[in-house]
């Protein structure tokens, strides 16, 4: 049975992920790390692919949830005999001492138990290692172990039932009545490492390891600082969120899939298993917005380290061990997702300049720094040197936020946020006190502002791209990150002409331009979350969570999002689930909370995420005092 992308859940472990099927099938999983050739990858080649399948040998219908505050991932099977409870994992030691100890098993634990009636069980473990390249050799180690062996990669299997070695694939068939359980793991090795029967964990360690994920997870989230009307929206994203982190090096994927297509059996099928500096930082404003302030450190780390501090060094995006070559790939043996060819792993767009970068960076430096958190002088002479680039590299066309593969162009997104780069630089350097050429900033920060001003007035609206007369959703965070008040009449017409050109049954595109691709694309999520924060700030809350309601409806049945949607039936497109979108979830979720609460500072510019953060930290009248007097002149 093919499944649609929204069919699947999320298993992690912050160092790799899996999706399992509603029918107990993991058809994406990869080895050790998020970015590793793919273990099981059903979901490009039904044939080929390979696949972890738990499930009833009957028909059945399924229904399934994350057991609460976790992504322990529970499905529930109603056979004509029976009921079927399968709870999956990605195993996290957990454990305290001196501060929480984290690692994993690489592996994925599955515990199947009958809780009614009668259910003869399926189970079929078939590998198809390096992206189903290739079948694995099966050996049974003793009546309930085994390892299946190929090229570099070799997975342990463990279970509390007998398991049969058949045509490249472990396989059992086991009858549980009313009360009976039995648990079946499949652990990744290199394949040099070899492991004796008596070496296998027992059946007291896989308990253990699911107490322990369970636990991990729990303790996470109850750190949560959200209150709202969204709260189990907003820990799903927050958790997700957490799942896509890289816990050895605090990088953060934007999604953790390859090539789910932006249009079924389209050519737009990319490689998302890698860290944009621009997606972690818009992800690390939306943790800082509940409360988190680790996963930032670790990243500023993470960076440092990444680029060796030199600015020249600084590409857009990395693997999540900082490794700078992603050649981009095509695999001609896999059919792709619904035929949607090539599927690609590494990503071309590396070496693209994206100027917008600079700014998100600077911006959740401003915002961290805001949240108490503590900037050494050497993190700020790394900041230092990013905004001196801005001043070199503003007036340059790039290929902007959306990674045009085409001839670059003025965007004015990517100009605003060259903007955003030298505002909070400034800010930063004023309230800290820090050595920096204050009086260059500001003159280029002006010289931008009447530069996009001047675009602004042309058309008598922000379009994509200076001289260009074509819209594009990225333009509405002009006003989110204070450049322009939200009802300045620039912006009330851009945001006109947004909707007028670009919204489609209540979702938006994000442009209808040539970008040098063939095909089309669904709309893209993040865009209507951004319509939905213009909305709060423009005090038309109503309109607002209308419009956040149905962006809810368009999650699948436990609460995820991939990047795009159809207009019309919601069907889920791109890869799966997106960081971007779960993101601006939490984001939008923080500004209504706060716009709905406490008078928004008009008539002036503010940063959206500043406000909601001041007042998540309950300092409004510190936000206030600060921009209340900033209108635009």
């Amino acid at each position: 049975m093919r499944q649609r992308i929204d069919d699947y859940a999320l298993l992690g472990d912050c160092h790799s992920a899996a999706l399992v099927g509603r029918d107990g099938s993991i058809d994406w999983a990869c080895f050790p790390r998020f970015d590793s050739p793919a273990v099981f990858c059903r979901l490009l080649d039904v044939r080929r692919g390979g696949s972890f399948q738990v499930s009833p040998e009957s028909t059945f219908r399924s229904t399934r949830q994350y057991l609460d505050d976790t992504n322990v991932l529970v499905t529930t099977f109603t056979t004509p005999t029976g009921v079927l409870e399968l709870t999956d994992c990605m195993p996290i030691r957990f454990g305290r001492g001196r501060g929480p100890r984290v690692g994993t098993p690489h592996s994925l634990l599955r515990r199947v138990r009958c809780v009614g009636g009668e259910v003869m069980t399926r189970v079929v473990v078939a590998p198809r290692f390096e992206y189903g390249a290739f079948a694995p050799s099966v050996r049974l180690t003793s009546a309930r172990t085994a390892e299946l062996v190929g090229g570099a990669d070799a997975l342990w299997v463990t279970a509390t039932r007998p398991l049969v070695a058949y045509e490249s694939a472990l396989r059992a068939h086991w009858r549980l009545r009313a009360g009976e359980e039995a648990w079946v793991e499949a652990a990744w090795t290199p394949s040099l490492i070899e492991r004796a029967a008596e070496e296998m964990p027992d059946l007291a360690t896989l308990r253990q390891r699911l107490e322990d994920t369970v636990a991990f997870w729990r303790d996470w989230i109850s750190r949560c600082a959200y209150e709202g009307e969204y709260t189990r929206q907003v820990r799903r994203s927050a958790l997700v969120l957490k799942a896509l982190t890289y816990l050895p090096s605090g990088a953060i994927v934007a999604a953790p899939t390859t090539s789910l297509p932006e249009e079924p059996g389209g050519v737009r099928n990319w490689d998302y298993r890698y860290t944009w500096l621009r997606d972690t930082a818009l992800t690390l404003i939306s943790l800082m917005l509940l409360g988190y302030q680790e996963e930032a450190i670790a990243f500023r780390r993470w960076l440092g380290r990444t680029s060796a501090g030199r600015v020249e060094d600084i590409q857009i995006m990395y693997d999540i061990r900082g490794h700078r070559l992603l050649p981009e790939l095509e695999l001609a043996h896999l059919e792709g997702h619904r035929g949607s060819r090539p599927v690609r792993v590494g990503n071309g767009a590396v070496k693209q300049l994206q100027l917008d970068v600079f700014g998100e960076m600077l911006e959740a430096a401003w915002l961290f720094a805001k949240m108490g958190g503590q900037m050494r002088l050497g993190t700020w002479n790394f900041l230092r040197q990013l905004v001196d680039g801005v001043c070199e590299r503003w007036r340059q066309p790039d290929q902007g936020l959306w990674e045009i593969r085409d001839e670059p162009r003025h965007f004015i997104h990517s100009k605003l946020l060259c903007w955003v780069a030298l505002d909070r630089a400034v800010r930063i350097a004023r309230a800290r006190r820090f050595p920096a050429p204050v009086g260059r900033w500001v003159r280029e920060r002006e010289q931008l502002r009447e530069y996009l001003l001047a675009e602004g007035r042309r058309n008598g609206w922000f379009a994509q791209a200076v001289g260009s007369d074509r819209e594009d959703a990225s333009v509405l965070q002009l006003p989110a990150l204070g450049f322009i008040p939200v009802a300045h009449p620039l912006m009330s017409r851009t945001v006109e002409v947004v909707r007028q050109r670009l919204e489609k049954d209540g979702l938006l595109y994000r442009y209808h331009a040539p970008d040098g691709l063939r095909g089309g694309e669904g709309a893209f999520l993040l865009c209507s979350f951004w319509l939905h924060d213009v909305l709060v700030h423009s005090g038309r809350t109503h309109e607002a969570e209308t419009l956040l309601r149905h962006l809810m409806r368009l999650s699948n049945d436990v609460g995820l999002y991939a990047e795009e949607a159809v207009p019309g039936t919601g069907e889920a497109l791109g890869n799966f689930p997106q960081a971007f979108t779960h993101m601006a979830l939490v984001a939008s979720c923080a500004q209504l909370s706060a716009g709905r609460r406490f008078q928004l500072p008009r008539p002036g510019a503010y940063d959206f995420a500043d406000f909601a953060l001041t007042y998540h930290l309950g300092q409004r009248s510190l936000f206030m005092s600060r921009f209340s007097a900033e209108a635009l002149q």
